[in-house]
Order: structure tokens, then sequence, then C-alpha cells
């Protein structure tokens, strides 16, 4: 255990995740070069109907102490006709719903009216280049960047709390700064950076360098020092290291000023993960620690949610940092951090191996 990160710190994500995804449909009118679902072009008639859909909310509002986050997603959640009644349903229990739509003409500003009339809490939408060539570029869709820019005019208008995300891998790699800027010009209340893991369409497309995703995750943090928004990494979480190292950094130099103790605050005590306070449930129900991790643990067609998260080996596993391998269990960060296991499997074929986008070598 790292000095100064005891037990009572880490966040206990054995009996609850903070966050669970749904895919609410596979279809998806884009063909992003990173998609993990290998999205599809009309819906799949076994998908959760309605009634199935509500049986989830209800599985995911029985998680206890503390009720997770909730995120609808796709492929294009705006392809589900009964959208909006799933958002009404999972609010009156008391969920807080967000929705991450493509950037596509289907999540028009009436759409997003009525999805926010119904209890949305909040609106995520994916930008990964700052310019429309390098966005478009991206998406495979000519016109995408255009329409993202209208769902998140339309957010800023409909007062929705709004929310970037963006992928960090080879090809939008040299656009980051400019993305940081773009970002910055936006009312956001979170940049969350996705960094690449090599499965779906995304396997053959080429991920940075560790000591590459050091230095992104070093000008993340002097970001974050600045920025009006939060910043957020998923699927990097030795993002915890490096803004433990900083920290430390600053404390020792004397820098350590309110704004930053605040923000310390703010900040979960350990990484949100496969498997580790995350769980992600497919379009046809299928259980999996996360959509980057596609190992299926059951169905919500058949089994409990709850139990299913709490009791499955693989979950359990997930949540073991002493049963990491290679280097990951050596670190003494291995109990905040853990390293992407999803990287790890996509690299390897083994969950709990070494995350190879880490240069850190610890003692």
């Amino acid at each position: 255990m790292l000095l100064g990160m005891g037990p009572e710190t880490a966040a206990d994500f054995s009996q609850a995740p903070f966050l669970v995804i749904w895919e609410v449909t596979r279809a998806c009118a884009l063909s992003c070069v990173h998609c993990r679902a290998d999205a599809i072009a009309r819906r799949d008639p076994r998908e959760l109907t309605t009634e199935e859909g509500f049986r989830l909310i209800d599985q995911v509002r029985a998680f206890t102490p503390r009720a997770p986050l909730f995120v609808l997603t796709g492929g294009d959640p705006m392809r589900r006709p009964d959208l909006a009644d799933l958002v009404r349903y999972a609010a009156s229990t008391g969920l807080t719903v967000a929705l991450t739509p493509s950037g596509t003409a289907a999540a028009t500003r009436a759409r997003l009216s009525e999805l926010k009339a119904a209890g949305l809490s909040r609106v995520a939408v994916s930008l990964d280049g700052p310019t429309p060539e390098t966005h478009d570029a991206f998406r495979r869709v000519r016109g995408s960047y255009a329409w993202t820019m209208r769902i998140i005019d339309a957010a800023i208008e409909l007062e929705l709390p709004l929310q970037i995300n963006s992928t960090i891998a080879r090809l939008t790699l040299p656009y980051l700064r400019d993305m940081a800027r773009r970002v910055s010009e936006l009312p956001v209340t979170l940049w969350a950076l996705f960094f690449l893991i090599q499965t779906g369409r995304g396997t053959h497309l080429e991920q940075i360098t560790a000591d590459e995703c050091e230095r992104v995750l070093n000008d993340l943090y002097d970001l974050s020092l600045m920025a009006p928004f939060g910043v957020k990494t998923t699927e990097a979480p030795h993002y915890q290291r490096v803004v433990w190292q900083r920290e430390q950094e600053r404390r020792a130099q004397g820098l350590a000023d309110t704004a930053v103790e605040r923000r310390r605050q703010l900040r979960a005590p350990r990484s949100v993960s496969d498997g580790n306070g995350f769980v992600f449930v497919d379009h046809v129900g299928t259980i999996c620690p996360s959509g980057f991790l596609p190992l299926p643990c059951g169905s919500v067609r058949t089994d409990s949610l709850v139990q299913v998260y709490r009791t499955d080996p693989l979950f359990v596993r997930l949540r073991d940092s002493d049963a990491l391998l290679g280097k990951c269990g050596r670190c003494g960060f291995r109990a905040t951090c853990g390293g992407s296991r999803s990287r790890a499997f996509a690299a390897t074929g083994e969950a709990m191996a070494s995350d190879p986008l880490c240069a850190y070598e610890p003692d």
C-alpha cells in the first residue's frame, strides 16, 4: 500500500459499482475507426425490449448503499424510439441518467428537449478532432463534426450539463493541444479522454506508446490545474499515480493551494475500471466487466446484475489487486490504479497481466 493512501481512502467497489453502462442498441449510422462495438446499420431484433429495460433499471437501482450513475450508450441510443420512456423510468427511480448520442442527425434539439423533460441529467458528446477534417476522418462520416456541434449547441441552449469525450490514439495525438483549446471554448463540465483499447474495429488502430502516454497524463494534470472543467481518463487508470506524484512535487515545492486541494478532494480516491466500480450490459443483456473487456459473465434476462457484479469469479478477481501479474502486481499504486484490465487482455489474452501503456517501473 502506497504511503499516505491507506485502506480508508480506497473506494470500496465490492458491493456496488460507481458506473453502470447500458448499450441500449448497437445500431449506428457512423463507422468510427475505433468502435469497440463494431456497430451495425440496423437494430438487432434481440435487443432488450422496453419492459426488459425497465427490469434492468430496477436491478441497477437495487445496488446499495449508493445508486450508481446510469449511462445509456450504443451504437447510437437515439435509434431507440422508446428512449424517453427509458430515461423517464430510470429518473423516476432516483437514478442519475446520462446519454452518449452519436454525432448524427438523429440527435435533434427536439429530441434532446424531450429527454431533458423526461429527466436526463447529462449529455456526453464525442469530439475527436478540433476541426471538421480531423474529426470526420476519425469518424469516417463527412459532416459528423457539424452534427456533433449541433448537438453541443442544443445541449447548451437547453442548459443540459455537457461532457466531451475524446479518444487518444496515434491518429488523434497530434491534435491533443488544439483539442484542449477547443474544449476550453465550450461550457463543459467534464472532458473525458478515452485511451484506445485495440478491440472491435480498433483492433488494428495504432495506440500511442507508454512514454507518450506518460507525457499526455502529465499534460492533462497541468490542464486540470487551470481548466474550469474536470479532467477524467478512461482506460488509463495510471492517471491516479501521475496525479499523486505531481501533487507530492507541488507540496514539496510549497506550491499547494486551495484550488488544488479542492480538486484533490473532488477526485475519486481510486480508479474506476473494468469490473471494479464499472459494469457493462450490452444490447442483448449480456453482463461484462466493461465494453472494452467483453467477457460474458451472465445475462440480465436470467441473472441478477447485483449478484453477478458482487460474486462472479471474474469480477471478484478484477477487484483483487493482489491477483495482478507482472509489474502491475509489484506496483505500490496497484490498489488505487490497477492498470487497464481491458488493455492487458487485448494485448496478452490475460486480464490480470500488466498494462502495456504504463511506463512506470515500480521499485
